[in-house]
């Protein structure tokens, strides 16, 4: 009798770590498991940075693997591959010993703004653009060049760097290797080239020898070693099949691959990534384009992305700080959101408190709430104004992908983080004019899911999909909109006068 076949399914997010199976047969979620059960914690010894111990990663890998393994009983000689999904943009370094030289410089640090504003400069709009689809800004090969110039002990002893789902798959095989999208997320990559940024990296001094060889995220990076499987419990040999940012990720997962397709996540931060098929770019790089997963030279896939980094982050803020009670969950405050009216009584939240902004041009006006009065406003208020804050820092990013050609008539989201609440889902919709479609899904599963694609396990997209369900479809209200619409300007209007002062 042949064995079911399952497929890991690894997310390493900055909040946390989660880890699903998959069964290849029908599609089903076998179980899930998440690592640590309260948020991961993020350093900032300095304003504007924010650092995590790779290491502390690969611990929660094997937390949430080992429990995985414990409540869904299934044998690890029964899982055919493995496929990483992870917190995009963070610089992982290494010594020859493939250990960690430093805590890694995680996706919403801000320290290199400056240094990739002035490559910028320095190379040309032109070029950047043509070559590069985006400016340097704070991304990847920013944050090494900072490493260069403020620790050069450190950067000497450099062996290799990588992002974060690297670093995991490194652990779990010994191999050292990333992805085609994973040099273009941190820009790495010459899209006139189609090659690694040497004219980049020669302008920062950094030596291309440091970027690991990149491969299609659908291929095989290596297999789980001796060590490895000791550690966590996987069978040895269990090859890695897939490795994706969790934004090129998380539209996968949402099966969102082809030109005019459109996905949303609201977790720590707010991401819209919609499917192009031709390389394109804002002349401000206020969104980014970057290689989506099934790239290929003969069908070219990109991905445009817009990221609000104050989303998820902002509403465990207020939770924490404001309420401070553990007996509210989300849950209830989403409830006392819900009962105040469209536009919050005229409070405005501008959730732009988790470093420089790339809507804003790698701008950081910080957190602000604008308009409240003690005699008229309740909790109600400022939770349905944090969460209409998001909606519309999304849409005001919107407007600039639709400049750009990016479609949004319909946008698919898993039903997880920001998008349990009812008030966000409508606010969203009303806002942004897109219909929202709702799947049983998230980033873990999808990557999964990948794993069978690239494995054999299936014989085509279409087969690995099989097992995604849509929840719900939610559809702007003609009533409704006009008055979301309104408030989006006058919210707007308090964003534009902000950013003059500063």
């Amino acid at each position: 009798m042949q064995k079911t076949k399952y497929l890991l399914g690894l997310d390493i997010g900055s909040s946390s770590i989660k880890a699903s199976l998959i069964d290849s047969e029908t599609g089903d979620s076998a179980g899930s498991a998440l690592s640590p059960k309260t948020e991961l914690s993020i350093s900032s010894i300095k304003p504007e940075w924010a650092e995590q111990d790779p290491d502390t990663w690969w611990d929660h890998v094997v937390l949430a693997t080992g429990e995985l393994l414990r409540k869904t009983g299934i044998n690890p000689d029964n899982i055919a591959a493995i496929g990483i999904s992870y917190q995009m943009h963070g610089l992982v370094a290494v010594d020859k010993d493939q250990r960690a030289l430093r805590p890694s410089i995680i996706w919403c640090d801000s320290r290199a703004a400056d240094i990739g504003n002035r490559a910028f400069n320095a190379l040309g709009a032109e070029i950047c653009l043509s070559r590069f689809l985006n400016s340097p800004g704070n991304f990847t090969a920013s944050k090494l060049k900072w490493v260069n110039e403020n620790e050069p002990e450190v950067y000497d002893k450099i062996h290799k760097i990588m992002l974060p789902g690297d670093y995991i798959s490194m652990k779990l095989t010994g191999e050292i290797n990333t992805t085609y999208t994973g040099l273009s997320e941190g820009i790495f990559w010459d899209y006139q080239e189609n090659a690694p940024a040497k004219l980049l990296l020669d302008h920062y001094g950094i030596d291309i020898d440091l970027l690991p060889d990149a491969h299609e995220s659908f291929s095989e990076f290596g297999r789980v070693t001796k060590i490895a499987s000791e550690r966590i419990g996987l069978k040895e040999g269990t090859p890695v099949t897939y490795k994706a940012g969790d934004q090129p990720n998380n539209a996968f997962s949402l099966n969102v691959l082809n030109p005019g397709e459109v996905a949303a996540t609201a977790g720590t931060s707010g991401v819209i990534y919609g499917i192009t098929g031709s390389p394109c770019y804002d002349e401000k790089s206020r969104v980014n384009t970057f290689i989506h997963v099934n790239h290929v030279p003969q069908n070219p896939r990109y991905g445009v992305l817009l990221c609000v980094n104050g989303t998820g982050i902002l509403y465990r803020w207020i939770r924490q700080n404001l309420i401070r009670d553990d007996n509210i969950s989300y849950d209830d405050m989403n409830h006392m959101a819900l009962n105040t009216p469209i536009g919050s009584d005229g409070i405005t939240v501008l959730p732009f408190g988790n470093g420089a902004e790339r809507i804003l041009e790698n701008r950081n006006p910080g957190g602000q709430i604008l308009g409240l009065n003690f005699n008229r406003h309740t909790t109600g208020h400022l939770l349905r104004a944090a969460q209409e804050g998001i909606v519309n820092s999304l849409n005001y990013g919107f407007e600039v992908m639709k400049q750009m050609g990016i479609k949004h008539d319909i946008v698919k989201a898993g039903r997880a983080n920001m998008f349990l609440s009812p008030l966000f889902r409508e606010s969203f919709v009303n806002t942004t004019g897109a219909v929202l479609e709702l799947y049983d899904t998230d980033g873990s599963q999808g990557a999964a899911r990948a794993a069978g694609v690239a494995s054999g396990i299936y014989t085509g997209l279409k087969e690995a999909f099989d097992g995604l369900n849509i929840l719900e479809t939610i559809e702007p209200n003609s009533q409704k909109r006009n008055m979301y619409i309104n408030s989006y300007q006058n919210w707007k209007e308090k964003l534009i006068t902000e950013l003059t002062k500063s």
